[in-house]
């Protein structure tokens, strides 16, 4: 029975790390592409100046070489930043900035209409 228990509490704690890992590689591809977009603004300028220079030492495949680069590069540092803060066992739901990814309202901002300080606090 222990054995039976230990497998399957195995099981749910791989599935809730892959479950992790896979929500950390869609916000952290989110986040590139939406927060990072001066950042591929740059690395795209920079991309087409480098394949702009090894044309001229590789004419066939220089620009197939920059961009493979490029989203090999990006690729491998949202799957690496996903794997660090997986293992670290920091969970998306941990993350206070992260609450647009789990749908939870923003309970800082509460609306305060004109007429409260009038109202709120009497009791009939």
């Amino acid at each position: 029975m222990a054995l039976a228990q230990s497998s399957s509490l195995k099981k749910t704690y791989y599935f809730f790390m892959l479950k992790s890992f896979l929500i950390w590689t869609f916000t952290l591809a989110v986040c590139l592409l939406v927060v990072g977009f001066p950042l591929v603004v740059l690395m795209a300028t920079f991309g087409s100046l480098l394949s702009i220079v090894l044309q001229s030492v590789i004419p066939v495949s220089a620009v197939l070489l920059v961009v493979g680069s490029i989203i090999t590069i990006n690729v491998l540092a949202v799957v690496v930043g996903a794997g660090i803060l997986t293992l670290k066992g920091i969970h998306p739901k941990e993350v206070s900035w992260l609450n647009w990814l789990h749908g939870e309202a923003d309970t800082l901002h509460t609306s305060v209409y004109a007429a409260c300080p009038l109202t709120c606090e009497l009791k009939q």
